[in-house]
């Protein structure tokens, strides 16, 4: 069964083994993230997208999913690359398994939830670092 999670910045659904994150539209700004080979986001919407992540870690289903694909660990390849801040469009960089759902409402973007907790601990990492 479908969860919705609303968020003052994110609208989460998770359906299956996957999550669907939808910025809230007020939010959004000017630009919506942006989804190609990995996911990129507004560097200022990094601490609200963390936050979101964490919710769907509390959610059965994430650990239903977890245990389904076997990644209850943290050994083996990291699935995302370390976060990289681009100057030139202001947007911060992460490649990995990310996919836009079709159609593409609204800046939406879907990762298995086997998938979350390597990209929270990518997200926190980046933030911690930036705070020096």
């Amino acid at each position: 069964m479908p969860t919705l999670t609303e968020l003052p910045r994110w609208t989460i659904r998770t359906s299956g083994d996957q999550a669907t994150f939808t910025p809230v539209p007020e939010s959004r700004g000017l630009e919506a993230p942006r989804v190609r080979g990995g996911l990129a986001l507004r560097e200022e919407d990094l601490p609200g997208f963390a936050k979101a992540l964490g919710e769907v870690m509390k959610l059965p289903t994430y650990w239903t999913a977890r245990a389904r694909a076997g990644r209850l660990s943290l050994d083996g390849d990291p699935t995302w690359s370390e976060p990289r801040h681009d100057p030139e469009d202001g947007f911060v960089h992460v490649a990995g398994p990310c996919d836009p759902p079709r159609p593409e409402p609204g800046g939406s973007f879907t990762v298995h939830l086997a998938d979350i907790r390597a990209l929270r601990v990518r997200i926190a990492a980046y933030l911690h670092q930036r705070e020096w």
